[in-house]
């Protein structure tokens, strides 16, 4: 349900419609990222807060500065537990705002929080943080992972214990920034400066094995191809199936599923292939349009069955920047494709 329709919305109305209510109400939180750790789930979300800023397409207005980390019992439960700000951005010495979507790791029993920020010159950067317990309090890295840019970092654990983190994000997140392979700052108040034609391939999501330590990259950084049905990549003017941020990646059945956001058209998508890196063949929808402007997710499963993690701006009667993560049960159909979720009844 994009913004431009909010005017519209009987808010008392949609509450009732909800498939799933808020998990926390006491702060505004978002892209939340799930996991199990110990038999229990551990969510890593964006902290949102109002900082004033004015709505722009380049994220200004999302200015989160810390991190707070939520756990619950069981994916059935009502709400999770806060385990207060674990990060603040004035500890990170090479990060100076915007705390954007984070994801997190274990590995011998040390868990790690992979966030991105923007440094000093405005670029966005993605740090790693260690703690030795899954809330934190986490200790940040003195620097940045080298060579990682633009926003969005989630890390993947395959079966046979290698770890890859899949990031990006276009528009405010400059990943078409880096077209060229360094980062251009011309024309920095537009977020379309730089973007391929429509007629041209879509940017593509990034994806780089991590070293032993999980505190840098074990190689180049590759693309994350997304197929169309005739196995052309698709192309940047395909907006209702097109990568525009929030990766997620999980295996179903064999299969890897690369879950992602459209952004401006407001769809969770997914694609799937056989290998970490793809390339992965377009699948469809996992979730229709929620009421604000951004989607983003996680998937993991529980004792079983399988949970989507997401969020909208329900909390705050829809505005933007203040949104709430949410959970619900996913299903997938005989042919391991994902039945599409309607957020609202």
């Amino acid at each position: 349900m994009p913004e431009e329709n909010l005017d519209h919305i009987d808010f008392a109305e949609l509450h009732k419609k909800a498939i799933s209510q808020p998990l926390v109400t006491n702060i505004y939180t978002a892209d939340p990222s799930a996991h199990v750790f110990d038999g229990k789930i551990y969510i890593y979300p964006s902290h949102d807060v109002d900082a004033g800023d004015a709505f722009d397409d380049l994220g200004s207005h999302f200015a989160m500065e810390d991190y707070h980390i939520l756990s619950m019992e069981t994916p059935t439960d009502t709400h999770a537990k806060d385990h207060g700000v674990s990060l603040h951005v004035k500890d990170v010495i090479w990060a100076e705002k915007q705390m954007w979507a984070p994801d997190a790791a274990e590995k011998d029993g040390k868990y790690y929080l992979f966030f991105p920020a923007k440094d000093c010159n405005g670029i966005f950067r993605i740090g790693v943080a260690i703690s030795d317990s899954p809330t934190g309090p986490f200790t940040p890295e003195q620097e940045a992972i080298k060579d990682s840019f633009s926003i969005d970092p989630a890390v993947f654990q395959d079966d046979d214990g290698s770890y890859y983190m899949y990031f990006g994000g276009i528009w405010g997140g400059q990943l078409q920034r880096w077209r060229t392979g360094e980062f251009k700052s011309e024309d920095p108040e537009s977020p379309f400066a730089f973007l391929p034609e429509e007629n041209e391939p879509s940017l593509c999501a990034k994806v780089a094995k991590l070293s032993t330590d999980l505190l840098s990259f074990a190689e180049p950084v590759k693309d994350v191809v997304i197929l169309d049905e005739s196995g052309k990549p698709l192309l940047q003017g395909d907006t209702d199936r097109r990568f525009f941020e929030a990766s997620w990646m999980h295996q179903y059945n064999g299969k890897y599923y690369f879950s992602y956001s459209t952004g401006d058209t407001h769809f969770l998508c997914y694609a799937i292939g056989d290998h970490p890196y793809g390339p992965f063949t377009y699948a469809g929808r996992i979730l229709n349009p929620v009421v604000g402007w951004t989607s983003h997710h996680s998937i993991c499963a529980f004792q079983g069955k399988w949970y989507l993690f997401y969020h909208d701006s329900s909390l705050s009667n829809g505005v933007t920047h203040l949104r709430c993560v949410k959970v619900t049960e996913l299903h997938y159909d005989e042919a391991g494709k994902i039945i599409t979720i309607d957020p609202y009844k």
